[in-house]
């Protein structure tokens, strides 16, 4: 199968790009030579993105677009295609959260976070798919470890990063043999130090956060860029995430006894709740990270995904080095 190519000459589409992870990633994948779209709903902010990366030295565009348009985005790949010729990486990121319980929970929010969350998947991979097929390209889905466990209080958020899975990974097995030459990724990124808590809805009194640890911003975008240069099925980022999910995975009764205990870290409750949110309108700001917190910058178990050869390497040398050390305890 032929490889993808190597950023430098890749042109890239990101949605949810104007603050958090599709922000991060843009302007890594610019200063790495990439020509890079911006999307997201929030036009002051990409445009703010967009001189930055300029300025920096890189090539950007950007395009208004509400991921649950299908229309918009169609535009937003029209746009790409006028002013860079082609795609070769298409990466879905956009995303909103929502703080409640599901039984609290009306269903006009219930249904905008589908509406962003799973049908802005959908409706990228249908504006992407006639620009990847029939060459050596990528998309790539950012989905969460919620994709794999469920969690109280951000159940509808838990519910459709499962959905984004289902679809995803019910896609690439359509595709093995219709567009084979498309790499298809899903990447999991654990709790990342983003905004996207403060621009949460938010139904509790407390200012609502990403429970603890959480990783920088950076590594999220490390691994969708190493994605679309290397075919990767998925890529877990933070091993404190993958770690939960073999706990929910392998004891789910432990998980539903015990999950209630998770809930206060969900909240600060040193701050009342920001009054805005991004749920239906655009949240007006284009940070990278919270601002409140830092983020853990290094996880050797992405690392190791990202770069299978190099750890199977170290793995064997380290087996070898220990029963070379047995084997001299014993004379």
């Amino acid at each position: 199968m032929s490889k993808l190519k190597p950023l430098a000459e890749q042109v890239i589409v990101i949605t949810g790009a104007s603050s958090g992870i599709g922000l991060a990633t843009a302007k890594a994948a610019a200063a790495r030579g990439a020509k890079v779209m911006l999307v997201a709903r929030d036009g002051e902010a990409l445009a703010t993105a967009v001189s930055e990366i300029t300025a920096a030295g890189g090539t950007a565009d950007h395009a208004v677009a509400d991921v649950g348009d299908a229309g918009a985005v169609e535009a937003a790949a029209a746009r790409t295609i006028a002013a860079f010729g082609r795609i070769d990486t298409w990466v879905n990121d956009a995303g909103v959260v929502i703080y409640s319980k599901l039984l609290d929970l009306p269903l006009d929010e219930h249904e905008q976070l589908f509406r962003t969350n799973y049908f802005g998947v959908v409706n990228g991979v249908n504006a992407a798919m006639p620009h990847l097929r029939g060459k050596p390209s990528a998309l790539i889905t950012v989905a969460s470890i919620n994709s794999d466990i469920p969690s109280p209080i951000l159940g509808s958020y838990a519910a459709s990063k499962h959905a984004v899975k289902g679809y995803i990974e019910s896609l690439r097995i359509e595709l093995h043999k219709d567009a084979p030459e498309v790499s298809i990724t899903l990447i999991k990124p654990s709790g990342i130090d983003t905004p996207v808590a403060q621009n949460a809805r938010n139904h509790y009194p407390d200012e609502a956060q990403i429970p603890p640890p959480r990783y920088d911003p950076a590594l999220v975008a490390d691994a969708i860029l190493n994605a679309a240069e290397h075919r990767r099925r998925d890529i877990t980022v933070g091993g404190f995430g993958r770690a939960q999910v073999m706990v929910g995975t392998h004891f789910p009764q432990l998980l539903e006894k015990l999950g209630h205990l998770m809930i206060p870290a969900l909240f600060d409750k040193a701050h009342t709740k920001t009054t805005e949110d991004g749920l239906f309108s655009a949240p007006h700001e284009g940070r990278e990270r919270s601002g409140t917190k830092s983020g853990i910058r290094f996880s050797p178990y992405t690392s190791a995904q990202m770069h299978p050869a190099a750890a199977l390497s170290i793995g064997v040398a380290m087996a070898v080095g220990t029963l070379g050390l047995l084997a001299l305890r014993r004379r």
